[in-house]
Formats: structure tokens, sequence, C-alpha cells
């Protein structure tokens, strides 16, 4: 049997043919659809097959609303600041052309000044995992953050008229996996946990921040506390090497900068040497007899007699008696606790510095002594008094601030410090003990005549003593003026900024700093 030959009439023939053209028309426009603009792209991003709106409705970043822009006033000194706050992400993408990451920011703009001359600061905290609220609430925002007593549920918002923005226009960043910043895919941080990558990531953000808002001839700075210090430096010559950006100065918050010298052997002489006199601020400050001039003694002790007597035999006799009395007096330690440790000191402290009155310390601030909830235990047991006490309110804190004051609501979780990247940390090496960024210092300082470089340390930090940040200065090579970088040293711990008179000095310093940079 012969299968008939279908042949189409005219009228058939004309409408498939406008049924194909319509469909090239619309496949057309799909692809060069332009991008969308940046407050849009949450809501409606561009898409390339089935796959990749599958991947958008699985995503947490769906949970990212829409940039919310809000304005403000602020009293400060000489009259009424007003700002414009914006709270909102910036897109990362892969080589495919993937959204990676989106990166949480929160931007303060002083109302009515020129923003050629204006400066712009980008801020970030460390961790790695640490979001930016410490700095926003805790030392340059707008709003401030107080915590009468050092209790966590007496903690007040206020304004802050103290604030950066007095100075300097402020961008707040959250690096990937810090604050609302998320990858894109739930197993895509591994792409961002590392020296080079967080860097890289963190500079495209400060360059689209630049290119969005009109900044390109602004004057840039950076601002980074504790590993964000050592991020400071690798973000700028990430900026200059592959953006073409350059920054004009860097202020650094209790940074770490040599990891050898402040995360090395605990047999180290070095180490503990540049660690002793922060202990002993904190053992002069307990005693109500602190002094530069008093302090100056303990530092000379540290790098001479106890510097050598560490690195050299096993003092015996009536010369290790004396040396372990003396360092017991200096740093409070009982003298049995230095004997057995043979002077080093290490975290002995926090145990047993204030053992006898059933208390523990901080590493964040040796001058602040909790209950020990653990005494029965012959070690440290437990968080932190600073770091998982009082300042773990910033976190919430920073969140019904966003919420209420500056417009962005979502439901996903703010993370105010993710402990568990710090163990998926990337150091390109052996190690943070062998992580490093005097070379990068070194390199700005002679590539950029016009760059400045500000450090600030609390006396009393065991985290990142600031002893350690003296000795990178101390062996940087001569490179002009030698006033293009400073150590400014104040009361208190790692975030020395809680004490109010701290901050306020230091924003005072830094006000001066960035005016001596223009």
């Amino acid at each position: 049997m012969t299968t008939p030959t279908l042949i189409p009439s005219k009228l058939t023939r004309a409408l498939l043919a406008l049924l194909l053209a319509g469909a090239a028309t619309i496949a057309s426009a799909q692809e060069s659809r332009p991008p969308a603009q940046h407050g849009e792209q949450r809501a409606s991003e561009p898409r390339q097959g089935g796959q990749r709106q599958a991947d958008a409705r699985e995503s947490v970043l769906r949970l990212l609303p829409a940039d919310s822009v809000t304005e403000h006033a602020v009293a400060i000194p000489g009259g009424t600041l007003t700002y414009t706050a914006t709270a909102g992400t910036l897109s990362l993408f892969d080589q495919s052309g993937e959204r990676s990451a989106a990166v949480y920011y929160t931007a303060y703009v002083a109302k009515n000044a020129e923003p050629n001359n204006r400066p712009v600061t980008f801020a970030f905290n460390g961790g790695p995992g640490a979001a930016s609220a410490y700095l926003n609430l805790g030392l340059v925002g707008p709003r401030i953050l107080e915590f009468p007593g050092n209790d966590a549920a007496a903690a007040r918002m206020r304004d802050n008229p103290a604030t950066w923005l007095a100075f300097t226009d402020l961008v707040m960043i959250d690096p990937v996996g810090a604050g609302w910043s998320r990858p894109a895919k739930a197993d895509g941080g591994k792409a961002f946990y590392g020296v080079h990558s967080d860097a890289q990531a963190v500079a495209k953000v400060i360059a689209l921040y630049v290119a969005k808002n009109g900044r390109g001839n602004s004057p840039k700075y950076i601002l980074g506390e504790s590993y964000g210090g050592f991020r400071a430096a690798k973000v700028a010559q990430v900026l200059q090497h592959d953006q073409g950006i350059m920054v004009s100065g860097i202020a650094m918050v209790s940074p770490v900068i040599e990891g050898g010298l402040t995360f090395g052997s605990s047999r180290s002489a070095l180490s503990a040497a540049l660690q002793l006199p922060s202990l002993a601020a904190a053992e002069l400050e307990r005693k109500g007899a602190f002094s530069k001039e008093a302090l100056a003694q303990a530092e000379r002790f540290a790098l001479t007699d106890y510097l050598t007597t560490l690195a050299g035999a096993r003092p015996q006799g009536d010369a290790a008696r004396n040396f372990y009395a003396r360092v017991a007096e200096i740093t409070g330690l009982p003298e049995d606790v230095v004997s057995r440790s043979r002077g080093f000191i290490r975290d002995a402290y926090i145990k047993h510095l204030r053992s006898a009155e059933g208390k523990i310390v901080s590493r964040y601030d040796a001058t602040l002594a909790v209950p020990d909830p653990f005494p029965e235990q012959a070690t440290a047991r437990g968080g932190d008094p600073v770091l998982d006490g009082f300042t773990r309110a910033y976190g919430a804190a920073f969140a019904a601030h966003a919420r209420d004051e500056l417009g962005f609501k979502t439901e996903m979780t703010y993370i105010l410090l993710a402990s568990d990247i710090a163990g998926k940390w990337d150091w390109e090496g052996s190690g943070r003990g062998a992580a490093s960024a005097s070379d990068d210092l070194r390199e700005l300082l002679a590539f950029i005549p016009s760059f400045r470089l500000l450090i600030a340390h609390g006396y009393s930090d065991m985290v990142t003593p600031y002893a350690a940040s003296r000795y990178v200065l101390d062996h940087l090579p001569p490179i002009g003026d030698p006033a293009r970088t400073q150590l400014l040293l104040y009361r208190g711990g790692h975030m020395f900024y809680t004490d109010p008179e701290s901050r306020k000095a230091f924003s005072a310093d830094a006000k001066t700093f960035y005016q001596s940079t223009q």
C-alpha cells in the first residue's frame, strides 16, 4: 500500500512562515536584551536556559530585596549633617557569565558635597568571616551601639556625633559569607575563601561601586579591622594591578600584618616578646598605674632581657628566680605559672591572670575579667568574654537598623561572624603563620608617592598585639617622608572603640590623617 504524499497549500505555507519568523524575533529579543539595572537584578536576572531559572528559584539570593535608598541627618560638632544611606547588593559573575555571589553593602554619602573632592572610604572587618557591623555600629557609622557596663542586654543605639561621615563618605562591605553576602550556590563559597580570591572579590565590589556611582575622581581610602587590615593591603594591590584604581591611604584597626609575629610558634621568643607589652598594659590598668612612661619600661624589658632570656638556654638558680619574678610582676601572673612555662606566656593569662578571683580574662581585652564559667577546668574553656559576649549584640542591632531605619527588609539571617569560614580559608602557603602583607605595604609606599598608612591599636589587645605592628613599621625601608606611616595607641583592647573616649580620640586622629593626605 502506498502512503499518499501531502502537499501543503499556499495558505498553510504562509502561516508556517509567519510562525517561524515570530519565533525568531522572540529568540533574538531574548538574546539581545540589555542587562537589568543593579536594583532589578535580584528580581529579574537575564537567563539562558531552564537550568539558570531553576538555580535562581533555588538560590538563597532570592531572599534579597531591591536596594533601599533613604535620607537621614545626624548632629555633629558644628551643625547637622544630612546624608543618603543605600542598603543594597552588588552582583559578582564568574567567567561563564553566571552570577556567583551577591555582596551586601551599606553606603553613607553626605548630601550637598562635591563628590570629586570628597573622599570615599571602603570598610570591612576581618575574621575571616566577620561582617562590617562591628566598624559600622562600633566606630565610623552615623549610628552607634553602646554597651553600658559591657552588658549586651543593656546595649542601646544612638546617633554618633564622631561619625567619620563628617570627613569621608563610607561604603561598608560584607565579604561573601558574612552579613547578607552569599554565594549563589550552596557550595559556591570555596571560590571566595582564600587570601587572593577574597581580595579579588572585594576589589571588584569596590570597582563596581566606583563605576556605578561616578566616584572615579574621588580620593579613595580603605579601612580594615583585624584580618581586614591584612585584607586592606591585598585589596589595594589588586585594585592597582587589576582595576587601575589607586588608593590614597589605608587605615588599619588592630591589624594582623605578619602572621609569623602573631600566630607563630608558641616557643617563638620574638612573638612572646611582642606580646608581653600588651599584658603589661593590662596589668598597669588593673593597678590604676597606667602611664606611657611605665609602659615604655615594660617595652624595653620585653625586647632586651626578656627576649634574650627566652632565646637562650633555660636560666638556672638565682637568675631564673629573678627573671620569673620580674615577668610575674610586670604581667600580674602568678610566679609559678610563669616558671612552669619558662616565661613563655602565650594563653596562660586567660585562665590564671585572675584565677584567685574566680575569673577569666579576654584575649580581645586583657583588662576585661568575668566570672569563670568553668572554674573546675585546668585550662580556659568556652567563648571569649568580648567576642562571644557583649559584641555579639552588633548582629541583631545592625539587622534592626537595616530593616527599620534603612528600609532593607529580608528574611535572610544576618551573619555577624561566620566562624566556620576561618577553618576553610586558603592561606596560599604554609598556613596563617606564614601570611604576610609587609611586601604589599612596601610596594604601595614605593609606587604611590601620596599613599599614607595609619595603624591603630588598643594597648591591651592580646589577639593582635600592638608591638607586632610597631615591629613591622620599624623594619620597613625608608621610603619618602617618615610621617607617611603612623602607629596610634589607645586605651582598650582589640575593639578599643567600644570605649567612648578611645573612639572619640581615634576619630579625631583619623580626621587629621585624612586631611593630611588631601
